[in-house]
């Protein structure tokens, strides 16, 4: 586990490709627009109160986390199919964790489709609490309107 470098974008894009292509994990769906999100992560990069992290097995990038400032800090998090349930998210998640309580965040929030039970389940074992279900929330690629959990961690006063 370690912080990202710009260096390290085509793969995180390679990988959020082949998850977006899955249909069925992520909100992203393709096309994605390499040029945009590349913009995105340099500021992601460049701002003190977000936090990229890469997860490498044997050099390859394997997966990463994002936590980007919006209020609390948002969580993204995208795993390589081979890679899923193998420990990553959970390694990325405490390590996101104790950065954004060392740096200050009160809370990490995140979205989730309801039929993500494998993430949902992750979340709930780091103490994440479902804090609501937002109805037709997403408009896909194909007209279907999706439904979305919100999720969240208090960070520090009452939980």
């Amino acid at each position: 586990m370690r912080e990202v470098v710009e260096d390290d974008f085509p793969a995180l894009f390679a990988i959020l490709e082949e998850v977006a292509a899955e249909r069925i994990w992520i909100a992203s769906e393709l096309p994605l627009d390499r040029d945009g999100r590349y913009e995105q992560w340099r500021g992601r990069l460049a701002d003190p109160s977000a936090l990229m992290l890469a997860a490498e097995v044997d050099s390859e990038v394997v997966g990463w986390l994002s936590l980007a400032p919006r209020g609390a800090a948002w969580l993204g998090m995208t795993i390589a199919a081979p890679w899923r349930d193998r420990g990553i998210g959970k390694a990325l998640l405490e390590r996101a964790i104790a950065w954004a309580k060392d740096v200050g965040h009160y809370k990490i929030s995140l979205e989730v489709w309801p039929h993500n039970t494998g993430a949902r389940a992750l979340y709930n074992t780091f103490g994440f609490d479902e804090e609501g279900y937002l109805r037709k929330q997403w408009r896909r690629a194909n007209g279907e309107l999706w439904d979305s959990v919100i999720m969240g961690l208090v960070l520090e006063g009452d939980h």
